[in-house]
């Protein structure tokens, strides 16, 4: 059974996951308050305007351990209201690095290339600005990020361990998925990568 440190954070993400959905609803004060809810999520990486962005994370109960778990909440919901498009379909490939994959499939780019070494070479301290850019770029291309797995991993990445043995499986992961995805090739009958099921499942 998950601990009630896997429940918290599996309601923070499906929350998240619920202003996705309300964004495409037919009631627009669904999608008025969905957007509010996203700007003040946004200002978490405004100087001065983090406090709007706490009382949504805050109210989820984030576990507080070593004090890293609610820094990382906060960036995660900041990077959902960057990019509110969240991997539906179980199974397979859905790591960071899976998405990026999935872009340079799209793109067949270098600079998707440049984004996944800055990635995995930069520190705790830099990475938050990396991942930033790096959602950006997805969302100018709607390429959907699994945020349960983004959330997962960087609570290691900008962790205590963040040096240690699980960020460097972290890392190694995020490579072998985006060149899984980057080389794969289509399946028959298919150009892109295969529609992603409109419900969303964590």
């Amino acid at each position: 059974m998950p601990d009630q440190f896997s429940i918290r954070r599996d309601a923070y993400i499906t929350y998240l996951c619920g202003l996705e959905n309300a964004l495409r609803s037919d009631d627009r004060r669904r999608v008025s308050e969905a957007r509010g809810v996203l700007a003040r999520l946004r200002h978490s990486f405004v100087e001065g305007r983090q406090y709007q962005a706490y009382e949504i994370v805050f109210q989820h109960d984030p576990p507080q351990g070593d004090g890293s778990e609610p820094e990382t909440w906060l960036l995660v919901g900041g990077l959902f209201s960057l990019h509110p498009l969240n991997w539906r379909g179980g199974g397979g490939s859905r790591s960071f690095g899976a998405s990026l994959g999935r872009l340079q499939k799209k793109l067949e780019s270098p600079v998707v290339d440049r984004r996944l070494t800055q990635l995995l070479a930069k520190d705790k301290q830099a990475l938050p600005h990396y991942l930033r850019q790096t959602i950006r770029l997805l969302s100018a291309h709607d390429v959907p990020v699994h945020y349960e797995r983004l959330l997962s991993d960087l609570l290691v990445l900008l962790g205590k361990d963040h040096r240690g043995d699980r960020a460097s499986r972290v890392r190694l992961t995020w490579a072998q998925e985006y060149y899984t995805l980057a080389s794969a090739k289509p399946a028959k009958g298919h150009d892109q990568p295969p529609t992603d099921s409109p419900e969303t499942t964590q």
